[in-house]
């Protein structure tokens, strides 16, 4: 099986990430003795109530899951957020690069939990190669997406230690309790109407033989060992962490006493947030561990309610998807839609993708074509372009400051294309006017920038280097391209007549250039199917490279 792009992680493997977010341009890692947080300082909030946390305000405003509705983004000097994959990795992004927050990415991988458990014995295989197995391909998975990879992986099986001390620190607070068997339960009742923050009061249905639970709602923190499951000492006999556990002792260990952001998938917001909430604030003994809560929308099948998962065998991996598309065409689909919403996977809303993709590598060659003189159009109105151009990046800003709106970037991204395309009509005849070449690079810089930012490559550096990292293939096209433009441009041209004759090719000149021009035809054709294009304007041509996909790929 591979990581699927729905939930972006694995069915056997689960990850969460965590980050810390601060001013400073050389934050490092550092252990948690080093890290300046204070809990009877920065653990705030009383109740349900949630408080406004005091520190650094970055000038966003975010929507946050515990208030449901926007709220402005105020950062400690050194604080801690979780997020994950492709639509969180753009929000990083964004922090890093257009607010100036630096991120520290840690990431949590569960390489132990019932499902592993089960697969593992299923397959006759070691749960521990297992999960390797499925880590390495996360791995590949998110390298071949263009996200960011973390500062370091923790993984579960390598913190029992400091996951047991946390939940002693929850039995001395009164807040959980063990049991005959060897488990250990988190107490709902002990925290009163605190419970819920997310998604407010919900009933649960208790797992088979977990009758000395106090209250159908209290978790596991720790399991008793079972036949042929991997175990570890603890002070309630040989065990295993329970999955809520996990990233409430490592963030915890390596960050401190409280988040400043925490994201993942609306899916987790019960009961995995709402308990995660429960545990920190039980062991830290505040009302407020995390200060905001961002939960992405699902992925949907197109015209299904239910979100694509490996459960529901509605799936499709990345590996497979990544042959039909590139990263690029799923980031920007990912783009198009806000953060917080639900995605509907079709063909159309890839092809939407695509299309916008395609339209800006147009707009970037006849740019560039312009600029090197192969392009002759009208005078262009230089003033209005470099105001168009102002105006976009003030519009960009301020829409990623509001909830990382990234549709409204793209609109006005797709704007300024709109009208650099304006000016940039091609004419038979040139005039002779003024040229403006440098409004038109920095239109091709900025809009480079913004996606670069947005962890689109533009460039394509990754597939132009694997194709030749010498440049060599852009060289012989270019030669090809030339030595096809003189022949066109001398089938087409009129020789000149002597004195007294008419002023006209004769039919003999006509059809001997023919073929010629036959052949130019001919050549371009045959140069589209293999991913180089060629474009006729006028007298001159101007080229591009495409990647090109195996056949039958286009369309599904």
């Amino acid at each position: 099986m591979w990581p699927c792009i729905t939930i972006f992680r694995p069915l056997l493997l689960k990850l969460r990430s965590r980050y810390a977010f601060s001013k400073d341009t050389q934050l490092t890692l550092v252990s948690p003795s080093k890290l300046i947080f204070r809990p009877s300082a920065s653990c705030t909030g009383v109740g349900k109530k949630w408080t406004r946390p005091t520190g650094y305000d970055t000038g966003l405003k975010t929507y946050n899951s515990l208030t449901k509705q926007k709220e402005p983004l105020v950062l400690a000097k050194e604080g801690i957020a979780t997020c994950s994959y492709v639509r969180f990795d753009i929000i990083q992004r964004v922090l890093s690069r257009v607010f100036g927050i630096n991120v520290i990415h840690v990431m949590v991988i569960t390489d132990i939990d019932d499902k592993i458990i089960r697969r593992a014995l299923e397959n006759s295989i070691s749960p521990t190669v297992l999960a390797r197995m499925y880590e390495e391909e996360f791995k590949n998975d998110m390298l071949a997406l263009k996200v960011l990879p973390p500062a370091v992986y923790l993984r579960v099986t390598e913190n029992i230690p400091q996951i047991v001390a946390f939940i002693e620190g929850i039995i001395r607070n009164e807040h959980a309790y063990a049991t005959k068997q060897g488990d250990v339960y988190f107490d709902i009742g002990s925290i009163g109407d605190r419970y819920g923050k997310l998604m407010g009061a919900r009933d649960a249905v208790g797992e088979p033989g977990d009758t000395e639970k106090r209250d159908s709602r209290d978790f596991a923190l720790w399991k008793a060992s079972k036949p042929q499951e991997p175990s570890w000492e603890s002070p309630w006999g040989k065990g295993r962490p329970g999955w809520h556990i996990e990233c409430s002792t490592i963030a915890s260990s390596v960050f401190g006493s409280q988040l400043d952001i925490h994201s993942g998938g609306v899916d987790l917001a019960f009961p995995h947030h709402e308990n995660e909430i429960a545990q920190c604030e039980a062991y830290h003994q505040c009302g407020q561990w995390g200060n905001y809560f961002l939960h992405s929308g699902h992925l949907h099948l197109k015209g299904s309610a239910e979100k694509m998962s490996k459960s529901l065998n509605n799936y499709i991996s990345i590996k497979d998807f990544l042959e039909s598309y590139s990263a690029n065409e799923f980031r920007m689909f990912c783009l198009l839609t806000k953060y917080r919403s639900a995605i509907d996977y079709s063909d159309a809303s890839l092809n939407e993708a695509q299309s916008s993709l395609a339209t800006i590598t147009a707009f970037t060659h006849d740019a560039q074509a312009y600029m090197r003189g192969q392009l002759q159009c009208q005078a262009v109105q230089e003033g209005a372009l470099w105001e168009r151009l102002a105006e976009t990046k003030a519009n960009v800003v301020r829409a990623l400051a509001d909830d990382f709106d990234t549709p409204r970037v793209v609109n006005a991204i797709m704007s300024l294309v709109y009208h650099g395309n304006r000016h940039l009509q091609p004419v038979t005849k040139p005039d002779r006017s003024p040229r403006s070449p440098a409004v038109f690079g920095a239109f091709l810089t900025y809009i480079r920038e913004v996606f670069d930012v947005l962890g689109v490559d533009l460039l394509d550096r990754k597939e132009a280097h694997s194709v030749d990292s010498s440049g060599t293939l852009e060289n012989v096209v270019e030669q090809l391209a030339r030595f096809r433009s003189d022949v066109r441009a001398f089938a087409l041209s009129v020789e000149d007549t002597p004195p007294g004759e008419p002023a006209h090719a004769s039919p003999r000149q006509r059809s001997e250039k023919l073929p010629l021009l036959k052949a130019c035809d001919t050549l371009r054709k045959d140069l589209a199917s293999m991913g180089v294009h060629i474009r006729d304007r006028g007298p001159n041509s101007t080229w591009e490279i495409s990647q090109k996909r195996p056949a039958g790929q286009d369309k599904k």
